[in-house]
């Protein structure tokens, strides 16, 4: 069963090295202010049972312009925004106190001038902190770190191969984290790690992103709108086509959905053809593999894996690359069990797995005329089309 997990979104700061006349998260950036982008982005990512966002008590004209340019889906489950104290870490605090009463067990903590948070972020934060129960992202150091003095002379040369540079979301089983909180508060503390930690609980690193960028700067805000608005100019068509034998079950995974049926399908993962179809689609768009080049089915760890997993990775590389989904097309081949009645929740379910609306998803199935294994009902195949935009 899937955990129930929030978000705490923390805007309540005045972004003394930003040096513009507003808030960093409130700055315009590719037509919005920024913290709506990061909003987006979380929503195309994942369901939450509940998002808060931690704004300054001067800024709510501010934020309420900023919810204005959001989609229904980024506005869904917004609660009411929590007001920030005098530190981040007292913000935190009382945006885990405003969600209390709605029964989270995992909560991510983002920053909101964090406007690239990606679907496979966003997962792997979940999936770390149900298995660790605190654990944050982290990228390796990439320069020489030097420590130095108050006079500037160097003082020492950490261990590079140690080092890792943090970021967000911060990800916690909802009753530690908010715990640790309340017992820290007269620590001064630097992160959300370090309140965990001061609370005697061992926190975990987790693979962060390059692309996961926090903005600090003007420097940053051009940067970050230079991805947004990138022409999108190289248009490029994948193909891909899967296929998996039924065997005794009761039921099937197809397009993200289980569909009771007589028989099941086998594979080492859930054997979903139709998601299988579309990452490997996405993934000869990119010129990018295919599944099993990014997930072998050798290594043990992906066995029974939801296929969900895959397509949302395959989406993940276009956006790493700057690009987007216009449009994925897929057509089933079976005699049993029947599309046409689950075609529409398929298309939300994919819609919602790869961040695009539905207008850009197609389900389409039909038969072989009870010619070949589908027609003698031994399996299911699919053929899947993603269409990709990329930076020119």
């Amino acid at each position: 069963m899937a955990s129930r997990v929030s978000l705490v979104v923390v805007a309540a700061g005045r972004g003394s090295r930003f040096g513009g006349s507003l808030p960093k998260q409130y700055a315009p950036c590719a037509g919005k202010p920024l913290i709506a982008h990061t909003l987006e982005a979380l929503a195309g990512a994942r369901e939450f049972c509940a998002v808060t966002v931690v704004i300054h008590p001067d800024d709510r004209e501010l934020y309420d312009a900023a919810l204005a340019q959001l989609s229904d889906r980024a506005r869904a489950t917004l609660t009411e925004p929590a007001f920030g104290g005098a530190t981040r870490q007292a913000s935190v605090r009382l945006g885990l106190e405003a969600q209390r009463g709605l029964e989270p067990e995992i909560v991510l903590i983002h920053d909101g001038a964090r406007p690239f948070p990606s679907p496979a972020l966003v997962e792997r934060a979940i999936r770390a902190a149900e298995a660790k129960g605190a654990a944050i992202p982290a990228t390796p150091v990439t320069d020489t770190i030097k420590q130095v003095d108050g006079e500037g002379r160097i003082v020492g040369a950490p261990e590079r191969a140690a080092l890792r540079a943090v970021q967000t979301p911060q990800a916690f089983r909802f009753d530690l984290i908010l715990d640790a909180h309340l017992r820290a508060q007269s620590a001064e503390l630097t992160d959300d790690a370090a309140v965990a930690a001061e609370a005697g609980h061992i926190v975990h690193v987790f693979e962060g992103e390059a692309a996961n960028l926090k903005v600090t700067t003007m420097k940053d805000l051009a940067e970050a709108e230079a991805r947004l608005t990138a022409p999108l100019n190289d248009v490029r068509v994948g193909q891909g086509f899967d296929v998996h034998a039924f065997e005794d079950g009761d039921g099937v995974w197809l397009g993200g959905l289980f569909l009771a049926h007589d028989k099941k399908l086998s594979g080492h993962s859930d054997a979903d053809v139709a998601l299988h179809a579309l990452a490997d689609a996405i993934y000869g768009a990119l010129a990018d593999g295919d599944i099993g080049s990014h997930f072998p089915p050798t290594d043990p760890q992906w066995r029974g894996a939801r296929s969900e997993i895959f397509l949302r990775h395959a989406v993940q590389r276009v956006r790493e690359r700057g690009g987007e989904l216009s449009h994925l097309d897929v057509t089933l081949v079976c005699e049993a069990p029947k599309i046409g009645p689950h075609r529409e929740a398929m298309r939300a379910r994919i819609a919602e797995i790869a961040g695009v609306t539905i207008d850009r998803c197609a389900v389409k199935a039909t038969t072989s005329e009870r010619l070949g294994f589908t027609g003698r009902k031994e399996g299911i195949a699919c053929f899947a089309l993603a269409t990709v935009r990329l930076p020119g």
